[in-house]
């Protein structure tokens, strides 16, 4: 069984509830039929981000997420997901939604995108909304606090 990693970059946000948010994180990839491999969560600032995104993407654009896929195996995920907590707090009060659940969307399109899911043409993009959701309803919200 591999890892989900958290670490901050430039940013002095704390996750709460690491292990509940791990095993929900591994179940949603089970379920996608996949084993969890090495995946790394790096919660980081916007400029950060922005620096990540310029360098590897070249888009000089602000992003909540980009997403390193280093699987080495066609059964087994494994990557880096780089989230702006700017972004993410920001985009919570503009979609009216509470920030944790925010954060934990982005964390599970990360994880989605790992599993080969895209979002750049329109069907994709609401098939990944239609998944997000989904795994959004299988946390044991009481243990995400």
């Amino acid at each position: 069984m591999g890892y989900i990693h958290f670490f901050t970059e430039d940013t002095a946000y704390q996750i709460k509830g690491k292990l509940p948010l791990k095993r929900w994180v591994k179940a949603t990839i089970a379920s996608e039929g996949f084993k969890t491999g090495e995946v790394s969560v790096v919660l980081c600032s916007d400029a950060y981000l922005l620096e990540i995104n310029k360098q590897y993407l070249q888009h000089d654009t602000y992003t909540d997420i980009v997403t390193f896929d280093s699987s080495e195996r066609d059964d087994t995920i494994a990557g880096d997901i780089f989230i702006s907590i700017d972004r993410v707090q920001e985009n919570a009060l503009k979609f009216g939604v509470d920030e944790r659940d925010e954060l934990h969307r982005v964390i599970i399109h990360g994880i989605l995108h790992l599993c080969g899911y895209g979002d750049k043409k329109k069907e994709d993009k609401a098939r990944m909304t239609e998944k997000e959701d989904f795994y959004l309803g299988t946390r044991g919200v009481s243990n995400l606090h």
